[in-house]
């Protein structure tokens, strides 16, 4: 199905840019949406005008109310309906519960939590009066299982799959939909911002220098960001709709293993710092069939 009114949040890079692209060039109207288009978006507005796309780019701040009414006015008065909202733009952090600083805890969930939700809610009464509309959330696998150093980051993402299943039930009778889009680690800038010097007297600095041990890995074995353009595209045509849907190679591999585990095998896991101690624990969810 195509010819729909797409509205993505955070499309200057990654993520959103693929998700923007993705869908222009399915035929779909597209409202690409960043802080300063002035300033980011070469590669879309580039795009849009090599290869002729109905792609149009926005200025949104998703953490203020008024930018978010001005995008969300601007898309509906230029084409009179949103099908789908892309709730894309978000904010990582590495951090331990005990050394991350209120401002950064209030930052992460400004973006995280309160930038979908003020999107959601702009969208929702034209699309309930249409009985219409589809609205898509990106969380991540970490709003399904938590590591050391993203107690922070994976309680916002908790938060948008809570509010997400919440939004499903109540939205059902007005023939809405609501989709959770659950990423593993893709390859975006996200990665690298993570890269950042540790304090090595941070009492949590070896738990911390782990996680980025991973981020390392992931830029280097990462998923690229068509792979959750191309999921979206998927969840949107599947004859068998879901709420949930875990993108990326090793992402249902990490989901599947915390299924497998229990509470407490998982914090075993997590607190692991070697090598042979993570095989260890791998044995103990996965033990050897006989």
């Amino acid at each position: 199905m195509f010819g729909r009114i797409v509205f993505v949040t955070g499309s200057s890079t990654g993520i959103g840019e693929a998700i923007a692209l993705h869908f222009a060039r399915l035929g779909d109207t597209v409202y690409a949406t960043m802080r300063t288009p002035d300033k980011s978006g070469e590669t879309l507005r580039a795009a849009a005008e090599v290869e002729e796309l109905d792609l149009t780019l926005l200025a949104l701040d998703v953490n203020d109310d008024h930018s978010v009414a001005r995008a969300i006015g601007a898309a509906m008065e230029r084409s009179g309906r949103i099908d789908v909202l892309v709730n894309n733009a978000g904010l990582g952090n590495l951090a331990s519960v005990e050394g991350v600083s209120m401002e950064d805890v209030k930052a992460v969930f400004e973006t995280n939590v309160f930038g979908p939700l003020r999107t959601i809610q702009a969208v929702l009464p034209a699309m309930r009066e249409r009985r219409s509309g589809t609205i898509v959330n990106i969380t991540s696998i970490s709003g399904r299982l938590v590591s050391g150093g993203h107690g922070i980051y994976g309680s916002s993402k908790y938060a948008l799959e809570a509010i997400s299943e919440g939004l499903a039930i109540e939205t059902r009778k007005y023939g809405l939909r609501i989709i959770i889009i659950e990423p593993g680690f893709i390859s975006t800038p996200i990665l690298d911002k993570a890269a950042k010097p540790l304090d090595p007297d941070d009492p949590y600095v070896e738990t911390l220098s782990r996680m980025q041990g991973m981020y390392t890995h992931a830029r280097e074995n990462a998923d690229p960001p068509s792979v959750v353009a191309e999921g979206i595209a998927a969840a949107l045509d599947d004859p068998e709709p879901k709420l949930r849907y875990i993108l990326g190679a090793g992402a249902k591999g990490t989901v599947l293993a915390r299924e497998a585990a229990s509470d407490e095998l998982w914090i075993e896991q997590g607190a692991a710092l070697t090598d042979e101690e993570q095989r260890a624990w791998g044995e103990k969810v996965f033990p050897r069939q006989e």
